[in-house]
């Protein structure tokens, strides 16, 4: 499910960066990557990412966007990206892959996801950067 250029997957977390402009610094980052992604039609994520957005965007930013606003965001997330809807072999190997990884079952999900579409990165501040599970490896791009 690959392409000549690799997916990258985005966790939440840079989603709502880049809606979220308190952090003048992230938002720039986070917006720029996003923009990148859909530009170069390499983003990917996980049905996961599309709820959690969501909820971030209405409930977690203060203010925060309203319904029909974040129901836009997800829709161009949605439309732009290929996005994976997981199925329960995707649950057992996340499942699998948390004691395998010593992660979250969560963490375990989106880098699970992120192995299965294809993806070589997965852009997150919540996973220790340069990590690597299967084939995918964890950046945060607000490392210095």
């Amino acid at each position: 499910m690959t392409s000549s250029t690799s997916a990258e997957f985005r966790d939440t977390n840079i989603l709502a960066y880049a809606y979220d402009d308190k952090q003048p610094a992230k938002h720039e980052i986070a917006r720029q990557l996003v923009d990148r992604l859909g530009d170069t039609r390499v983003g990917v994520a996980s049905i996961q990412v599309l709820r959690e957005l969501f909820i971030t965007l209405t409930r977690k930013l203060r203010p925060g966007l309203s319904h029909d606003q974040a129901r836009l965001v997800v829709s161009d997330v949605a439309r732009n990206w290929r996005i994976l809807q997981p199925g329960v072999s995707d649950v057992l190997d996340a499942i699998d892959n948390a004691a395998r990884w010593r992660l979250s079952f969560w963490d375990a999900m989106l880098l699970t996801a992120a192995n299965r579409l294809g993806a070589s990165v997965l852009w997150s501040e919540d996973l220790n950067d340069r990590q690597s599970c299967g084939l995918v490896t964890v950046r945060n791009p607000f490392a210095r």
